[in-house]
């Protein structure tokens, strides 16, 4: 069952017939609870068609003033480690204490047809069918990192259709930990006992990164393994500065089989946010995290320029070839790609 369809609670916005929905009317849905017209915003601000851009950041603006209050949470770790189990009781035990609970679940892209991969919300049965929950799948697309492209414009619609708890599960590959971080309050990363270097090399990176820590599965045999790798991390992170100095990472073992932990990471996430709050800078965490989306936007629209502007079309394949030919330098060639942009978007305004 697809939680987008579930039958939308009283007072949601029923559109009259199967036309395309106006900003007015993915507003009022949105505002409204609609789950199905949220469904259909979120799948419009991942549009990359020039219409719908122009009419998602049209619904975007109109919301923002009840987006923001939501508790971000990423949740990240090495494939295998139990991230939508863990998520599916945690979310269980969000809405029982009276939250509603968005998840958006980043899954891996196929690079041949662009499709998800995993269907995590396969795995998160019970929580997908709870009237307090919604759950969006999201391909990556090929964004570097494993987070989707617009997973930042989705999770402020959530938060403007209510939902204020938003929890964020990433591929988990490396870089998708320093993304994660760049859109929410607190990072939990989550680790299994056992695993080895090979598949978790990421550690000290992502140690620096992570917020909360969490040992997997730390149950049956497992659950003593678990334990211990809680005490080798804990004396490794020891070693290193703490990112905030009002805040040193905990680190617990929890069991999605057995609900181990789970109450107590909730307690931690929300101890996180407390502590950011009385050292007063949990606003200006916000207030960057807005500036580094402002910069990332802008480097893809330069992107874009480059690749879509039929008056620099010829100036980048010769860049490329002569890149690709060792004739120059891949900064001379970038000096002269941005000039000629920036060049054209001058004369634009000066000849309007």
């Amino acid at each position: 069952m697809k939680t987008e369809t579930n039958t939308n609670p009283p007072g949601s916005v029923a559109l009259a017939s199967r036309r395309e929905p106006s900003v007015e009317d993915y507003v009022a849905g949105v505002r409204a609870g609609d789950r199905a017209l949220l469904a259909r915003a979120i799948t419009l601000v991942e549009s990359t068609a020039p219409r719908h851009r122009e009419q998602a950041e049209a619904v975007l603006e109109a919301l923002l003033p009840e987006a923001g209050g939501a508790i971000r949470v990423g949740l990240t770790g090495s494939p295998g480690v139990g991230k939508s189990s863990l998520i599916e009781v945690l979310g269980q035990h969000l809405v029982g204490l009276g939250h509603r609970v968005a998840v958006l679940a980043i899954d891996p892209s196929s690079s041949v047809s662009g499709g998800s991969l995993l269907g995590d919300k396969t795995r998160m049965s019970s929580l997908s069918t709870h009237p307090a929950a919604f759950i969006r799948p999201s391909p990556t697309a090929g964004t570097l990192g494993g987070v989707a492209r617009r997973t930042r414009e989705t999770l402020l619609l959530c938060e403007a259709g209510g939902y204020d708890v938003v929890l964020v599960e990433t591929v988990g590959v490396g870089q998708s930990e320093a993304l994660a971080a760049e859109m929410v309050d607190t990072l939990c990363l989550l680790l299994l006992a056992g695993a080895g270097d090979g598949l978790q090399g990421i550690k000290r990176g992502v140690l620096e990164l992570a917020d909360v820590l969490a040992i997997t599965k730390a149950d049956g045999d497992n659950e003593q393994p678990a334990l211990q790798a809680a005490a080798v991390y804990r004396s490794a992170l020891q070693l290193f500065r703490p990112r905030d100095e009002n805040w040193r990472p905990p680190i617990q073992t929890l069991s999605a089989h057995t609900g181990l932990g789970i109450a107590e990471l909730w307690a931690q996430i929300l101890a996180h946010r407390a502590a950011r709050e009385a050292a007063g800078n949990f606003e200006s965490h916000r207030r960057n995290q807005r500036l580094g989306w402002l910069w990332t936007l802008v480097e893809e629209g330069l992107h874009e320029a480059l690749v879509d502007d039929p008056r620099i079309a010829t100036l980048l394949r010769r860049c490329k070839g002569e890149v690709e030919a060792g004739q120059v330098t891949p900064g001379l060639a970038a000096r002269r790609l941005l000039h000629q942009v920036l060049g054209s978007s001058a004369a634009s305004r000066e000849d309007s």
